[in-house]
C-alpha cells in the first residue's frame, strides 16, 4: 500500500490512522507528517511509524515535502518505525527545551529549512510550527517577519 498526496487533507488516511492503521514514512525521500493533536502538534519524518495506538488522538494532518508512506511488512519494521519516530520527538524536544519563545520559533524554522527546502517550510502554516514548539502562531509569524528583514 503507497499512498502519494501533497494535500494529505484526505479524510480516508486520517480516518485510517485514526483506527490504528500503521504506516512508515518513506526513509528515502525527503518527506514527512505534521500531527496535529488536540493541544499540540507532532513530526513524523522520514521512517517514522504514523498511525497505530499512538495516533488515535489525530485531528488534523499536514504533509511535508513529496509524502510518500508504505505498510510495514513485519513486526520488526513496525518496531524501527516506532523508534525513529521517538528520535523525530526527542529533535523536536530539544527546541521545546529552550525557554524564548522567539528563540523556539527560529529553531523550528531553521530545523525544517535544514530538512526541507525554503519554499517547502513557506507553506507550512505558523499554526503548525507553533505547535509543533509551544509558542502562539504570532510568535512564528513574527520570526519569519525578522527573517524577512522586517523588524
Amino acid at each position: 500500500m503507497l499512498y502519494t498526496d501533497r494535500k494529505i487533507e484526505n479524510s480516508n488516511l486520517l480516518e485510517n490512522l485514526q483506527q490504528q492503521g500503521s504506516l512508515v514514512i518513506d526513509s528515502r525521500q525527503k518527506n514527512g507528517l505534521i500531527l496535529y493533536k488536540q493541544y499540540h502538534a507532532e513530526f513524523a519524518g522520514p521512517g517514522a511509524l504514523v498511525g497505530g495506538t499512538i495516533d488515535t488522538d489525530l485531528v488534523r494532518l499536514i504533509s511535508v515535502g513529496n509524502l510518500a508512506l508504505m505498510a510495514p511488512q513485519t513486526a520488526k519494521e513496525r518496531i524501527s518505525g516506532y523508534l525513529i519516530r521517538r528520535q523525530w520527538n526527542r529533535l523536536i524536544k530539544q527546541i521545546t527545551n529552550h525557554s524564548d519563545p522567539l528563540e523556539r520559533g527560529q529553531l523550528i524554522l531553521n530545523q525544517f529549512e535544514h530538512w526541507f527546502s525554503a519554499q517547502t517550510v513557506e507553506m507550512i502554516p505558523d499554526e503548525a510550527f507553533a505547535l509543533l514548539v509551544g509558542v502562539f502562531p504570532q510568535t512564528i509569524r513574527t520570526v519569519r517577519l525578522i527573517n524577512m528583514g522586517f523588524d
